[in-house]
């Protein structure tokens, strides 16, 4: 059972969520073309202000202090360095000259200083960017009026749209809403063209798709969706090639000639979704990545490749049995590609050798969150269970060694619990087999373990993704086991990072395996001498939430002491209102009107005459991947049935909770809604959160 060392800091004090909104929060890096130097934004969230505000540092790979290069932003970010090492792009609204952007504009500063200049004024607003490879100009998105020709029109078109007056919101398309806001209406996402001021000529804008029927995907069209190649002639990019756009389409791969402005579909196959498209060091060929989703919906994300000469492709990564996460970089030498891929609640970065067609470890997780990589140099943005993201440097022959020390001087007082990954025997298969289940389990500071503590498990959601090596804001491990609760997180059935098999075996039958092996974990920690019966918890968002509504259903009462749904999945048939709607068919089986007891099966509404557990009901009124009539649905049936619950509804929150003030409310709400359903009348630790006035309600 290897541990986690704890990080070396002075015993002063524990992690609260007041610390938690102090700490300075990285971007992911991007390097200067010779390596020496690195940009990173840097997001200062500020209890008093209810907001957070973002700006970028400058930080050597070389050695000497970090060095801000930009003050006056209010959200500074995807900084860009430009292939010539001149200037730096970013993403911010501000107010110059006069002249307040109302929608997101790209800037350019020196990195010596000086005042970041707006590269030009785009009425629709930049989405994500890249460089053209000479540095003479940038790719950027932007939502525009696929109908309208020109900069100017679009720019009347959104002046129109800041008059109106009306507040209705009219659409023919599947997909219309993601996460927590309204897709512009009547615009697509679109590739455009900067070129910015030189001299006298101004800068010139123009829009790469329009006329053309392309587009970029819907649903976050970042700067992963596009490449650019080496000799800046082409543009490679992902998109739907169905009439009607829908969130299960599977996308191709298209490459447009900027001097022609001729598209070729490039990729496109019936069975297969490609994304992420980069290309090689002499453009003649194209990582990208591929699912075989004809196979299933829950096919990994697989490397593949294809050649310009012969016009083939091919799966290279198929017999790694990991899913590969964007971006690609491919290494100088076009031999290898460097990626992302989870492993048993680990994030690592990979290079996979495209000769040999196996993956080596290059930087170990924790939780890698970014990289890039020039001149031979390395930089990643990694955290873990026991700190923050922090950017390291690898230069060739040297360990790597940080670059930064941001929230150093506020977390040097503050003691963490150790942190350990056990496995144990879990669910039995369909195969009859019983596989080995991973949990990590964290211990307050100071654990003795002739004593008795009170557990909790933080029930991960996606279902396809996993509690890892990794620094959560809102389900921070640290600070729940700060209070003297041991934190158990289970990677049941389901979660990514096991293999394809394991991520597979919950479709159709959500809810079955998971429980086993959350039921298996319980019986692990009750043979621990430390853990008290009485007083086990359980707390999940989203499908996390789904799983401690379906516990309060198939568990005994009096095994689990309370507890805690945040945006939880509570009926299928009404879910069908969320983002993604389509995707309950894959998950579940059917769509509700094709087998209604196919989906009642796995919906905990239907076994709402079981439920009895007392239970913090949390939503959002923002929250379009789990609309908040889930929570309020799930609280008023708990009421009705006369079950001891309390609900915490936030009208300005998401599926997240993002606002410093409101994550506090949220911590002070879990915190004492567990302590008022302690058994032993004796709260694990004295707290800060007390006279939050959340106490049990019948």
């Amino acid at each position: 059972m290897p541990a986690l060392p704890a990080p070396r800091m002075a015993k002063n004090k524990h992690l609260d969520v007041e610390t938690l909104w102090r700490i300075e929060r990285l971007g992911v890096p991007s390097l200067s073309p010779d390596g020496a130097l690195a940009v990173a934004g840097l997001t200062s969230p500020s209890m008093e202000d209810n907001t957070s505000h973002s700006a970028l540092w400058l930080l050597s790979t070389l050695g000497g202090a970090p060095r801000a290069l930009t003050r006056c932003g209010d959200k500074d970010g995807q900084p860009q360095w430009s292939p010539r090492g001149d200037r730096i792009a970013f993403i911010a609204k501000r107010e110059q000259q006069g002249h307040k952007d109302e929608q997101p504009q790209i800037y350019l500063i020196a990195p010596d200083g000086g005042e970041a200049e707006r590269a030009a004024t785009v009425a629709t607003g930049v989405d994500a960017l890249r460089w053209l490879p000479d540095g003479s100009g940038l790719l950027f998105v932007s939502w525009v009026w696929p109908g309208l020709a020109g900069e100017k029109a679009q720019a009347r078109a959104m002046a129109e749209l800041g008059k109106r007056k009306e507040s209705g919101y009219a659409t023919s398309q599947l997909q219309y809403r993601h996460w927590d806001r309204n897709l512009p209406e009547g615009r697509e996402p679109m590739l455009h063209l900067l070129e910015p001021r030189r001299g006298r000529r101004p800068a010139r804008v123009r829009n790469l798709f329009e006329g053309s029927g392309f587009t970029l995907q819907r649903h976050e069209p970042g700067a992963n969706a596009f490449d650019i190649s080496p000799d800046g002639r082409r543009v490679a990019f992902a998109f739907d090639p169905h009439v009607e756009k829908r969130v299960e389409n599977r996308h191709a791969i298209a490459e447009l000639d900027l001097a022609s402005g001729r598209f070729d579909v490039i990729l496109r196959d019936p069975e297969w979704h490609f994304t992420a498209p980069r290309y090689s060091p002499d453009g003649q060929r194209l990582a990208f990545l591929a699912q075989h989703e004809a196979l299933k919906h829950t096919a990994p994300e697989q490397l593949a490749v294809w050649d310009r000469a012969s016009h083939r492709w091919d799966v290279v990564s198929a017999q790694w049995d990991h899913a590969i996460e964007a971006p690609l970089l491919w290494e100088d030498d076009g031999q290898s590609v460097l990626l992302m891929a989870e492993q048993e609640g680990r994030k690592h970065l990979w290079r996979f050798d495209l000769q040999d067609r196996r993956a080596e470890r290059v930087a170990a997780g924790g939780t890698l969150l970014g990289f890039d990589k020039r001149a031979g140099v390395l930089v990643t943005l990694t955290d873990s269970v026991g700190h923050p993201g922090r950017i390291h440097a690898h230069l060739p022959g040297r360990a790597p060694r940080r670059i930064e020390s941001f929230n150093d001087r506020l977390l040097a007082d503050v003691v963490t619990g150790r942190t350990e990954e056990v496995w144990f025997v879990g669910a039995c298969t369909a195969d009859g087999a019983d596989g080995p289940v991973q949990m990590w389990l964290t211990y307050p500071p100071g654990f003795d373990p002739k004593k008795k503590y009170p557990v909790l498990h933080l029930l991960h959601g996606g279902p396809h993704t996993a509690f890892g090596d990794s620094f959560h804001y809102r389900w921070n491990v640290q600070a729940f086991a700060a209070e003297g609760y041991v934190v158990a997180c289970v990677n049941y059935h389901g979660s990514s990072g096991f293999g394809w098999a394991f991520l597979d075996s919950i479709t159709h039958r959500w809810g079955q395996l998971e429980l086993q092996d959350i039921e298996r974990a319980t019986d692990w920690l009750l043979a621990r001498p430390w853990t008290d019966r009485s007083r086990i918890y359980a707390a999940g968002g989203s499908y996390g939430g789904f799983m401690a509504a379906w516990m309060n259903a198939h568990v005994a009462p009096g095994r689990y002491a309370a507890y805690v749904c945040h945006a939880g999945c509570f009926d299928w048939t009404a879910m069908f209102a969320d983002d993604a709607y389509s995707w309950h068919a894959k998950e579940l089986g059917a769509y509700y009107w094709q087998d209604p007891e196919q989906v009642r099966r796995q919906s905990p509404h239907a076994f709402a005459d079981t439920m009895s557990t007392p239970t913090l009901v949390i939503h959002g009124a923002l929250d379009y991947r789990v609309p908040d009539a889930q929570g309020l649905a799930y609280y008023n049936t708990l009421k009705a049935r006369g079950v001891d619950a309390r609900l915490l509804w936030f009208p300005d929150e998401n599926h997240w909770v993002l606002k410093p003030r409101n994550s506090r409310q949220w911590y002070r709400e879990v915190l004492a809604w567990l302590e008022s359903h302690d058994a032993s009348g004796k709260p694990p630790r004295k707290t800060a959160h007390a006279g939050a006035g959340a106490r049990s309600s019948r």
